[in-house]
């Protein structure tokens, strides 16, 4: 989702791109990496591989830590031996939503979930393998070349008149486009380090449900729950918006406006 819309936004800069599947680089086969370096010689190396199932991840922390750490070690040491600097994409949920207010590249992680966990240790790794990192923090990612939220909610609003949707989890939900954007403009720059870069504005799950059925005009009641209540395998932070004290951050659009792009684009695509 966020390495196809990457690719498009790298191209879209004059950048010359070599996207690779899953098939084509396991980031978890050391040599592998080392060889697609040797072979191709980038500049730039931005880890979009990533183990993503949250709750998945709970019960096989080892499978999530094998990609999102070991994976992501791998490949910026690759990158750094081969003179490419390396941009690791992270999470929100390497915070425990505590704090209250945004976070901010200065604010130390801890995560509440295997998952949380497998990231914080993918930025800790990117960083000791390559002095040339950025790690960049996003959030509740969305786009039209994959599942998410969104998908989901318009899929269960064609399958029955009301959703339960938790309402004590705080975020802001970022479109993939805009994020491939930042990136793009990103790895033409040394500014090494840790970035936060996710939609501006904040909202509930509850309210993102609600704006998208508004938006669409679905007649499907959304029913407020708490985490508890849902009872899912993985714990989230209550509370995971994120700031930037950084000069000059990148800046995105508001969650709803790239909440109706996506729509836009995808009732284009749909069409």
């Amino acid at each position: 989702m966020l390495g196809q819309d990457l690719v498009e936004a790298c191209v879209g800069r004059g950048q010359e791109v070599f996207a690779l599947s899953r098939a084509a680089l396991d980031v978890t086969d050391e040599v592998a990496c080392e060889d697609v370096m040797a072979h191709l010689h980038p500049d730039a190396v931005v880890n979009c591989a990533a183990w993503t199932d949250v709750d998945g991840a709970e019960a096989d922390e080892a499978g999530a830590m094998a990609v999102n750490e070991i994976g992501a070690g791998n490949v910026a040491a690759a990158a750094g031996r081969h003179g490419a600097r390396v941009v690791y994409v992270s999470s929100d949920y390497v915070f425990d939503g505590s704090k209250r207010a945004p976070y901010v590249e200065s604010d130390l992680p801890a995560p509440l979930s295997a998952y949380g966990r497998s990231k914080a240790a993918g930025e800790t790794a990117t960083a000791f393998a390559n002095d040339r990192h950025m790690v960049v923090r996003s959030s509740w990612l969305f786009g039209t070349r994959g599942s998410n939220f969104v998908e989901t909610m318009l899929r269960l609003a064609r399958e029955q008149p009301e959703v339960v949707v938790v309402s004590d989890q705080v975020g802001a939900p970022t479109y993939t486009r805009h994020l491939a954007a930042a990136l793009a403009e990103l790895i033409e720059t040394d500014q090494y380090g840790i970035h936060h870069v996710a939609a501006a504005g904040q909202c509930s799950w509850f309210d993102y449900a609600q704006e998208i059925f508004d938006i669409e005009d679905i007649e499907c009641r959304v029913m407020a729950g708490t985490t508890e209540l849902l009872g899912r395998p993985a714990s989230r932070p209550a509370y995971s918006v994120l700031g930037s004290e950084r000069h000059g951050a990148p800046v995105l659009p508001e969650w709803r406006d790239g909440l109706r792009q996506y729509l836009r684009e995808r009732a284009s695509l749909r069409a």
